[in-house]
């Protein structure tokens, strides 16, 4: 049976974009790129949001010949993996190996995840929110950064009640901390 993960680079006082919906602060250096390529080969489906969606989607069609080989190896990852996309307001996907969903059903995920032998990755946190909430998450991959945004888009959702285990950390050269937690 699949993982569901969810990942995410955050601000230090936890948020994924700023109050005016920015995450340029949240850009990987090539030692994190390299690491997050590294854990997302083995991501067979992404489950994504309209608007993280449309901006992973750049990675399909984007001109990586001229760009450092872990932007190449990432573009590959994303180009090998099927996409479900959950949208109440968008027409048509825009990329291949992609499919719609129009609302979040826990069961259908639930379903996904016990017929896959590859990991599936949720991305976005008003849709893992969904997740987190119907219990579906088995790990979290948090990139927290040194910043404080002040606000924004919150990695986790008010209200969860969570138990989690941490069983991996590592501390990166530019003050990115990266902690994976198991759901208990």
């Amino acid at each position: 049976m699949a993982k569901l993960i969810y990942s995410a680079i955050m601000s230090l006082d936890g948020y994924t974009a700023d109050t005016d919906g920015n995450f340029n602060w949240s850009m990987p250096d090539e030692e994190i790129h390299a690491f997050v390529n590294d854990l997302e080969r083995d991501v067979g489906t992404y489950l994504l949001g309209r608007r993280m969606y449309e901006v992973m989607s750049v990675w399909e069609t984007m001109d990586t010949r001229d760009e450092p080989p872990v932007i190449q190896d990432y573009a590959r990852i994303w180009q090998g993996a099927d996409k479900v996309v959950y949208s109440t307001t968008l027409d048509t996907p825009s990329t291949p190996k992609t499919r719609l969903e129009r609302q979040f059903l826990p069961e259908t995920v639930r379903d996904l995840k016990s017929g896959s032998d590859q990991d599936i990755s949720i991305g976005g946190p008003t849709l893992a929110a969904h997740a987190l909430n119907a219990g579906l998450v088995d790990e979290c991959r948090l990139f927290i950064n040194p910043v404080a945004v002040g606000g924004g888009l919150r990695f986790l959702p008010d209200g969860l009640k969570a138990q989690l285990e941490l069983v991996d950390q590592r501390r990166f050269g530019n003050g990115v901390v990266y902690l994976r937690y198991r759901a208990r």
